[in-house]
């Protein structure tokens, strides 16, 4: 009965005209910028965050929450249809999206991804409206060593993730952690692996290293490839949008699948919807009967993280909220706009500002059913890109994730770092190696060292504290069951291409 009060509260404060508006306003930008490639949910929000010095803290919270959501619906529309990531949490939808997309399916991957999006942000809705004091009391008994566990876990999923051996996937997700490193240790102050180059104190840009070795190496390698006339227009109709019954039955289990572990990850502070595509996409491939069909345009590599990285994006305002721990960047940006207005976030939010936290709530609810009234509409316009002239789409390209680039830090070396991925991605592309790894093992290793080094700190230099905890001990377990699975797996397959080769070549 107190659920169903707090539901009519927040509803009550989501249906005014101003909260609606401001909803609608923040999913459209949301959609329209995620659309662009290379400007995101960072520079999204960054740019529009002066506007709510002057709003009421619900109706910013609203139009805010609504552009971070948003940006994962339109960032999907740039991976499927341009191999190009809006968002680095849409990064995985390049996998298998714009495979689609080559076939003439691109329409078919758009729609999927709305109903991924829109069964994953209902999912996380409802788990943040049933299970938030729950989930927060769950989610704050982690530790550094649960959280150094989980991420070593993540990282073990993306090399899973490989096309090729598991060890090109170990190696990738190495040289993102290795490029992680860049910049100033947070805990002595000391500048490392800048050169002396005052820009990269900070580090490097996850906008730049994800528009380069998505974005730009795709715009090289497709340099005299593709053609115009080589696009079916009857791919980019409306009737070509309707997905088949044999694409539906395959989606409905990634799609639940996604969303349970999105809502996971999204309640643990420092991980999020980022991380959560790429372990649902890890685990669709290792459970799938034709693991093979992944990265070919299989449609679970589509349905699964984007129900994932949605429901991630709901859930993960339970830490920022109800503990006051922002999980990412842009929750962060959140909290900052409840401290300006002089609210304080954390356990007792819910209990001082119930109109706030569930207006918020009930929010969602509106702004994923804007979301789908909007986007299911725009599909064919989105999908009538691919008839514009390639050698003035991928200029075009090129020009906005240069904009969105520099939009964030506005600096040109940032500009610089996009262009020298973007060789270095095509480059590893043409030796086979995986970049999605890579990604990850950028985001996490940070992150890693983080809570390694907060975990010996506590410990007093103690490796034992990382098995001598249960939780941890599990999920430790289950990363080394993992690997001997991937490690299994590869070793199995180049035996099955050995076999393969010697019967071709004993048939000649």
């Amino acid at each position: 009965m107190e659920l169903f009060d707090n539901a009519l509260l927040g509803l009550s404060v989501a249906l005014s005209w101003n909260n609606l508006l401001y909803c609608f306003l923040g999913v459209l930008i949301g959609t329209f910028l995620g659309v662009i490639p290379g400007i995101g949910v960072l520079a999204s929000i960054s740019l529009l965050f002066p506007i709510t010095f002057h709003m009421e803290p619900t109706s910013a919270l609203i139009m805010l929450a609504g552009i971070w959501y948003g940006t994962t619906y339109g960032g999907s529309t740039a991976s499927v249809l341009l191999n190009v990531p809006g968002t680095p949490t849409n990064a995985v939808t390049c996998l298998d999206g714009y495979p689609m997309t080559k076939q003439g399916r691109g329409g078919v991957a758009l729609l999927m991804t709305t109903i991924a999006s829109l069964f994953g942000g209902t999912f996380g809705i409802l788990l943040l409206m049933i299970a938030s004091p729950v989930i927060a009391g769950y989610a704050i008994t982690f530790g550094a060593p649960e959280y150094f566990s989980l991420m070593v876990l993540g990282l073990v999923a993306a090399s899973s993730i490989s096309d090729g051996s598991f060890l090109k996937g170990l190696m990738m997700v190495t040289l993102g952690i290795v490029i992680g490193t860049v910049g100033t240790d947070i805990y002595t102050g000391t500048p490392r692996f800048v050169f002396g180059i005052l820009e990269l104190s900070d580090g490097i840009s996850l906008i730049a290293l994800a528009m380069g070795v998505f974005g730009v190496a795709e715009v090289i390698s497709s340099i005299g490839k593709v053609r115009t006339k080589d696009l079916d227009k009857k791919s980019v109709s409306f009737a070509a949008m309707k997905p088949t019954k044999d694409d539906m039955r395959r989606s409905w289990a990634p799609m639940f699948r996604g969303a349970s572990i999105g809502s996971f990850f999204g309640t643990l502070p420092g991980t999020g919807p980022s991380l959560a595509a790429f372990v649902s996409y890890a685990i669709e491939k290792r459970t799938s009967k034709e693991p093979s069909r992944f990265g070919n345009g299989a449609i679970e590599g589509v349905a699964g993280p984007e129900s994932a990285n949605s429901s991630a994006d709901q859930t993960s305002f339970i830490p920022t909220l109800s503990l006051g721990i922002p999980g990412s960047p842009t929750m962060a940006l959140m909290l900052g706009a409840l401290m300006i207005h002089g609210i304080a976030p954390g356990p007792q939010l819910m209990t001082e500002e119930p109109s706030l936290f569930w207006g918020l709530v009930m929010s969602f609810w509106i702004g994923n059913i804007l979301l789908v009234i909007l986007n299911v509409p725009l599909i064919g316009v989105w999908v009538k890109v691919l008839t514009v002239p390639y050698h003035y789409l991928f200029p075009s390209v090129l020009m906005f994730i240069a904009i969105g680039t520099y939009s964030v830090n506005y600096s040109v070396i940032d500009i610089i770092f996009v262009a020298g991925f973007g060789l270095m991605g095509y480059f590893l592309t043409l030796l086979r190696y995986p970049l999605a790894p890579l990604i990850l093992g950028f985001v996490l290793g940070p992150l890693i060292e983080q809570h390694f080094r907060r975990a010996m700190l506590i410990s007093e230099g103690s490796l034992m504290t990382f098995v001598e905890r249960p939780i941890s001990l599990t999920i430790l377990i289950i990363t080394a069951l993992i690997a001997a699975w991937g490690v299994w797996s590869g070793l199995k397959a180049r035996q099955i291409n050995k076999e393969l080769q010697a019967a071709e070549t004993a048939a000649e």
